[in-house]
């Protein structure tokens, strides 16, 4: 078989980079968009909007698992299609909800659906056709991440709900999703090298495909690592954290004085340093080991929040812009250093399974920061508290990373 002139691994890359744009532009980054409008029309408070966010971030926690083993054993593209379709239906149904339980419910189904859209199929896919310098395509591949909160975060909080409102902020999400990731599922992800005759890296030999299915720890042997549960406690608490504040930065400044127009930038802003972030930490992940380069971002995070944590309604514009490139560049790290940890650590043979718990620890911290700040604004009337217990969260998120060790057992990353 004559070797093509383009290897399709790069296709892989940019559908990966794809599905991560709108998973957390469509996902991630929507959501704190709605919170002011819904409070506005439907007199709801703030805590029992970011209830919802539980319900999304805990129906992604408790399906990550399960869409990892499926990505072990089945076509990357089913799952891809079905979460696509799943998670436009949620949206649809969000666009017509009249009571506070169709939120949770309409979220939940979103949720499962997103599940099957993004990070974990995303980081199998590159994890399979990428070896040699896989932590950079990682980073490229996650960079869509940011991608898609800076482009898609003004387009909904800036323009669509302030104009036409929340329901058709809504629908425009389901239809993002139906005309991107539908045609990419269909016609471009393919599970791995081997289902066309390729091997990763574009790669002539059958060895490295071989070794890279084949090696590593079961999911069973690496429930009984220290290693499998310093990660996910320091996924968890950190993304408590990170996510808590991201969640509430919106209606955080909007609350101290800022015009919508600013906290909307500020929260593009982050994305945009997400974006940058992803790849950088990425790229750092093959040239040190991964738990140095999540610690790098964790401290990032950690100064970006007591930034935030000192602008008032005289503050300039400038800090904002300040804490919005801090915490941008700090939360790109952890998709790119998650998945190398999972690689490097436990191996390729249950890669998705892996990371599929891992997914349910920082999808955990994820779901469940947003809603604490939500009902602590509510019974304060302001975010300070809740802002001092996330940085509380990463005093453990740190330590934690830095006691990973690497299990013997001979695995070849």
């Amino acid at each position: 078989m004559q070797k093509p002139r383009f290897f399709y691994g790069y296709r892989i890359m940019a559908a990966s980079f794809l599905l991560v744009f709108v998973n957390a532009g469509c996902g991630f980054f929507a959501f704190s968009l709605f919170v002011k409008s819904l409070q506005a029309d439907m007199g709801w408070s703030r805590g029992a909007i970011m209830l919802a966010f539980t319900f999304f971030y805990m129906a992604i926690a408790t399906a990550s698992p399960f869409v990892g083993r499926l990505l072990d054993r089945y076509d990357a593209k089913r799952v891809i299609l079905a979460g696509a379709l799943l998670a436009a239906l949620g949206y649809v149904l969000l666009s017509q909800m009249k009571e506070i339980w169709q939120m949770y419910l309409s979220y939940g189904i979103v949720g499962l659906g997103m599940t099957g859209v993004g990070f974990v199929p995303a980081s199998a896919l590159v994890s399979n056709w990428f070896k040699k310098r896989r932590g950079l395509a990682i980073g490229l591949m996650s960079s869509g991440v940011g991608a898609g909160g800076f482009a898609l975060a003004p387009l909904n909080g800036g323009y669509i709900i302030p104009n036409f409102g929340w329901s058709v902020g809504y629908i425009t999400l389901a239809v993002i999703i139906l005309i991107i990731v539908v045609p990419l599922a269909l016609f471009v992800v393919r599970t791995r090298p081997s289902d066309m005759g390729l091997f990763p890296d574009g790669a002539e030999s059958l060895e490295t495909d071989s070794n890279q299915i084949k090696d590593g720890l079961t999911l069973k042997k690496a429930w009984g690592t220290s290693a499998l549960w310093l990660i996910a406690v320091s996924f968890l608490t950190s993304q408590f954290g990170q996510v808590g504040v991201i969640q509430n930065q919106f209606p955080h400044l909007e609350d101290i004085g800022f015009p919508v127009t600013a906290a909307a930038a500020g929260l593009g802003a982050v994305g945009l340093g997400s974006a940058v972030g992803k790849f950088f930490f990425g790229w750092l992940c093959d040239h040190i080991l991964p738990k140095y380069a999540c610690f790098i971002g964790l401290c990032l995070q950690a100064a970006g929040l007591l930034v935030l944590l000192n602008i008032g309604p005289d503050s300039s514009l400038a800090m904002v812009w300040l804490y919005a490139i801090l915490m941008g560049l700090g939360a790109g790290s952890w998709l790119p250093t998650m998945s190398m940890l999972t690689s490097t650590t436990f191996g390729m043979a249950s890669y998705g399974a892996i990371f599929g718990v891992m997914s349910f620890a920082q999808s955990t911290g994820t779901g469940t920061g947003p809603l604490v700040a939500g009902l602590i604004f509510d019974a304060t009337g302001s975010y300070q508290r809740a802002f001092i217990i996330f940085l509380a969260m990463f005093g453990i998120s740190i330590p934690a990373i830095l006691a990973v060790r690497r299990p013997v057992s001979g695995i070849k990353s």
